[in-house]
């Protein structure tokens, strides 16, 4: 088996410095096993990514010295992909349409019986409002789609209990409280700390946890490098993938590149983007200094 890793940003801004290390991380991690690094445009919101910032992100990473194969994959080639995968998961009475927006979602977690609203991977953990709604027989296309968490974890373990092990992961880098090698984790985990995350968008038709999966599968990803503000999400791509039938790799997440006062970079934060490093006169060597490369 050929040692993969990738790099999948989204043309919905310029790439930072943040981006550069996970890039560059997982360039390097790819070279010193002799495997090979590929290059996924993450491109399924339409609304916002741009064919410009998509060509940035091609001359950022040639200038870092980076290179992949030149077939380059893209989310919104793949379509058909999504749907199929959603076909099947609906079938197996794993989904259910729901249309609550994140007004109602988050009144109905603060309601004074559920005490405060607890927070996962994709913020206020979904309360479940629209849980129990009759499912028609044909999966709808035109609401979003919610994973049934605790239906997922009782088809893989065969239980109900909270305690029942749903899988595990294998990390060789580390997570946000020092998380490292074989991580497991039980149903109730999923339920209480996850809960029923979207995997169809209204205006996607997709979500970043399905694609993200059964994009790694098909490029054959063997080691998922990204920063530790996923790690929670690890555990959602791993019931994906023992439900689609795919193998789950090793994962690295990453410490975060932060700016001067310990916030997280984003791409609106332009002031530390690389092509203005770039047009400063840096070189790919400073780069990699300031990010402690």
């Amino acid at each position: 088996m050929i040692f993969k890793t990738r790099f999948a940003p989204s043309p919905t801004g310029p790439l930072h410095l943040g981006h550069a290390y996970s890039a560059m991380l997982a360039h390097d991690l790819a070279r010193s096993e002799d495997g090979q690094f590929l290059l996924r445009i993450e491109d399924i919101d339409q609304s916002r990514s741009r064919p410009h910032w998509e060509e940035q992100i091609y001359d950022d990473l040639r200038w870092l010295g980076l290179r992949w194969p030149e077939s380059v994959m893209r989310q919104s080639d793949r379509l058909a992909v999504y749907d199929r995968a959603l076909d099947d998961l609906w079938a197996r009475g794993l989904l259910y349409p729901c249309t609550c927006n994140r007004k109602d979602i988050a009144a109905a977690a603060s309601a004074p019986q559920e005490g405060a609203p607890l927070h996962g991977p994709d913020g206020i953990i979904y309360p479940g409002t629209c849980r129990g709604k009759r499912r028609d027989t044909q999966r709808p296309t035109d609401i979003p789609l919610r994973l049934d968490m605790a239906a997922a974890g009782r088809v893989l373990t065969g239980s109900a209990q909270p305690g029942a092990k749903v899988g595990s992961f294998h990390e060789s880098g580390a997570g946000p409280n020092g998380e490292t090698g074989t991580i497991p984790f039980s149903l109730g985990e999923l339920t209480d700390t996850i809960g029923d995350v979207v995997l169809s968008r209204r205006d996607m038709g997709t979500s970043y946890h399905l694609s993200v999966v059964l994009d790694d599968a098909a490029q054959g990803i063997t080691h998922v490098v990204r920063g530790q503000d996923l790690f929670e999400a690890t555990h959602i791509h791993v019931v994906l993938r023992a439900l689609l039938g795919l193998p789950t790799p090793q994962y690295l997440h990453h410490r975060l590149i932060r700016d001067d006062v310990g916030k997280r970079l984003a791409k609106r934060d332009d002031a530390r983007a690389i092509s203005k490093y770039r047009a400063e006169g840096a070189s790919p060597a400073d780069i990699r200094a300031m990010v402690g490369l």
